[in-house]
């Protein structure tokens, strides 16, 4: 199993949950978050200056099966790459357990419903 940590464009959001869900990744959290990257400079609006070296991302937080870690990660670069400086970034970390807390299932299996995909 794998978790994958998807820093994204808050734009970029509703085109990745489409592309997820096309995938069959049914389940995943997303946040928004704050963060801070290699630009600075400051944008004036109405003469007052802002601050934009803090940028407005969503992180979206996915536990896959092995066998869906490349689906996955494909889905979110296609649907949130722009091509411009910012699109964000995609980590993948090994998860060593999961546990349904409603059956006790553990492994693989607490990540979906087995009854499904027969």
């Amino acid at each position: 199993m794998k978790k994958i940590e998807a820093i994204i464009r808050r734009s970029r959001f509703e085109d990745v949950k489409e592309a997820l869900l096309a995938a069959d990744i049914e389940w995943f959290s997303y946040y928004d978050v704050r963060g801070v990257g290699k630009t600075r400079e400051g944008r004036i609006y109405r003469g007052v200056v802002y601050d934009t070296s803090s940028i407005e991302r969503t992180l979206l937080s996915i536990v896959v099966r092995d066998k869906n870690v490349e689906k996955t990660v494909q889905a979110i670069l296609q649907a949130a790459r722009t091509g411009e400086i910012g699109d964000g970034r995609i980590f993948i970390l090994p998860v060593e357990d999961s546990i349904r807390i409603r059956t006790g299932e553990r492994g693989d299996i607490s990540l979906y419903n087995a009854e499904l995909e027969k």
